[in-house]
């Protein structure tokens, strides 16, 4: 999870790739209303949201015995709350950083439906992962080899915390 731009595609795929998970991209989830909004340099609203909310829940839920990666702003703790419902097994990465970075990385892109106009407005809608919500914040300036590394070593503990034996 994270703002446009702080490399939730390059990150969920080296970790799905490290976990024989399923990756997808939520951006693939978009409404073609959703599209030629943001591609205006409009940002989303929550009605716009929800749906696509619930299509990215409902590929997570297909895949919460086998496990799934998804990348996904998830901007908001109500958009989360949307997908642990949906996928109670759900844990997020929340790659953090400075805006003009994600600023400059937008701008790099080719092909991208984002313009950097809407990394102000994602910021602004940005509601940090918190301490009760499952999951793990890293400064998205760090490779993403490093990311992936501190996912999976968090996830490791997750996983040993689970399997313990309760007497």
């Amino acid at each position: 999870m994270g703002v446009t731009g702080a490399g939730k595609t390059t990150v969920g795929r080296a970790l799905a790739e490290a976990l024989g998970s399923d990756y997808a991209d939520a951006d693939a989830f978009h409404s073609e209303d959703n599209v030629a909004k943001m591609s205006a340099g409009e940002p989303l609203d929550d009605a716009d949201r929800e749906p696509w909310l619930r299509a990215v829940g409902d590929w997570l839920a297909a895949r919460d015995a086998a496990g799934g990666v998804v990348s996904c702003s998830a901007l908001k703790r109500t958009y989360r709350d949307a997908l642990r419902e949906r996928g109670p097994g759900v844990w997020f990465l929340h790659l953090t950083g400075p805006p003009d970075v994600a600023a400059a990385r937008v701008g790099e892109r080719e092909g991208h439906f984002m313009p950097v106009s809407l990394v102000t407005a994602q910021y602004a809608a940005l509601e940090p992962l918190k301490n009760d919500e499952p999951g793990l914040t890293v400064e998205f300036v760090l490779p993403p080899e490093q990311i992936v590394e501190q996912a999976l070593r968090a996830l490791a503990e997750i996983q040993a915390e689970s399997s313990k034996e309760v007497i």
